[in-house]
């Protein structure tokens, strides 16, 4: 039965890798998000081609920076962000944990290193270094927080399923078989899930940004792009932008910038504290009930 799911999966993931590697390109997103979708698609399969199309995909020309306005759609690029850079360092992990034979503790350690380390110092940091003026040092610290946040709860996610799954499924925790991508491909759409909600706070809370629009005859730096979504740089007064439900638009000549408004400001440093807090409580109740649940891998 499960070979017979996991044959379908492929296939219809293979078609659906296709499409959007081939039609992503013609959308005005900017290019870590457009690798985001891809990577995320190879996992997610036609789940990942379904959100591209309705989160991502511009239905008419033109149009991209208003379809993709809506809060939700913001935290959707936001959270197809984290989960494709962090589940590739997370899959990796798990890989070789397999090949050097590392107990339980060892092998999440790793796989948390190498999630967080990719995640935050390449698909962060450095695909989004335009949104710190090309300051790469600047750009890790200003994404050093959001991606810690997102990667706690996508984590404990994964966790829940791949550990707990694997182990139910012969040959399952070898990369070489079948079962452990189709397994792994399920616990990252599993993290997913739970990393969306945090990805929301962030965005909202204007820490994170979310789906971007960059045309490529634009006039302005790729910082000042006009693009929809909220970005760390929106935490800067000096920001030239009015925000208005995630959408981020130039006033146009003779009119308030603002129109009145003030910026909105990110929370205060204890709420912030308080929600990593939370997250590193969750990630940490999750590993602590494998370590115990699976004695035999330890």
């Amino acid at each position: 039965m499960l070979d017979g799911v996991m044959l379908l999966w492929f296939i219809l993931t293979g078609a659906s890798v296709l499409f959007v590697a081939i039609d992503i390109w013609r959308t005005p997103e900017a290019n870590a998000l457009r690798w985001g979708f891809i990577i995320l698609t190879i996992f997610s399969g036609p789940l990942g081609a379904f959100f591209y199309v309705l989160g991502c995909r511009e239905p008419l020309p033109g149009t991209h920076e208003h379809y993709v306005s809506p809060t939700w759609k913001q935290v959707l690029g936001s959270t197809m962000h984290c989960a494709s850079g962090d589940g590739l360092g997370i899959i990796l992990g798990a890989a070789i944990a397999f090949y050097v034979t590392m107990p339980t503790a060892a092998d999440i350690g790793l796989e948390y290193a190498l999630g967080f380390g990719f995640g935050w110092l390449f698909f962060q940091a450095f695909a989004m270094r335009d949104m710190a003026g090309g300051d790469y040092m600047k750009s890790l610290k200003m994404t050093f927080i959001p991606e810690f946040l997102s990667m706690n709860v996508l984590m404990a996610g994964m966790l829940v399923v791949s550990k707990f799954w694997m182990p139910a499924v012969d040959e399952a925790s070898n990369p070489g078989s079948p079962a452990f991508w189709f397994i792994m491909s399920m616990s990252l759409i599993a993290g997913f899930i739970c990393a969306y909600p945090m990805n929301w706070w962030l965005v909202t809370r204007h820490i994170k940004h979310g789906m971007m629009t960059v045309r490529p005859n634009s006039e302005s730096s790729p910082a000042e792009s006009n693009h929809a979504g909220h970005d760390m740089a929106s935490m800067n007064h000096d920001s030239q932008h009015s925000e208005h439900d995630g959408a981020s638009v130039t006033p146009k000549e003779g009119e308030q910038a603002d129109r009145g408004m003030t910026m909105p400001l990110p929370p205060p440093l204890g709420t912030i504290l308080m929600v990593g807090v939370l997250s590193v409580a969750i990630l940490a109740a999750v590993i602590t009930i494998l370590v115990f649940m699976l004695p035999a891998a330890n």
